[in-house]
């Protein structure tokens, strides 16, 4: 997605887990331009639920990420989940 716009972070985490939290959305992203790995997805996303373990704060990222980047997160890790091992999937 050619648009640039925030992506949301906290001022309490690392720089380490800032970049790790931005690979997590630009993978979301990714999967709704070009085919992205199931494992890929996943791997993300655990590492994103490391850095926030709180649902409530999740789904604040997720809203505030979806709503400026036109995406939905939860859908496209609920996708990822469903896919086989290997496979490689593109939202629509």
């Amino acid at each position: 997605m050619e648009e640039e716009y925030p992506m949301p972070f906290s001022l309490e985490w690392t720089k380490e887990e800032i970049i790790d939290v931005m690979e997590f959305f630009q993978v979301i992203e990714e999967a709704y331009e070009k085919p992205v790995r199931k494992e890929t997805v996943l791997a993300k996303y655990r590492r994103f639920k490391q850095i926030v373990p709180s649902k409530s704060e999740e789904k604040q990222y997720f809203r505030d990420f979806d709503e400026k980047a036109a995406v939905s997160c939860w859908k496209t890790v609920q996708q990822a989940e469903k896919q086989e091992a290997g496979e490689a999937f593109k939202m629509i």
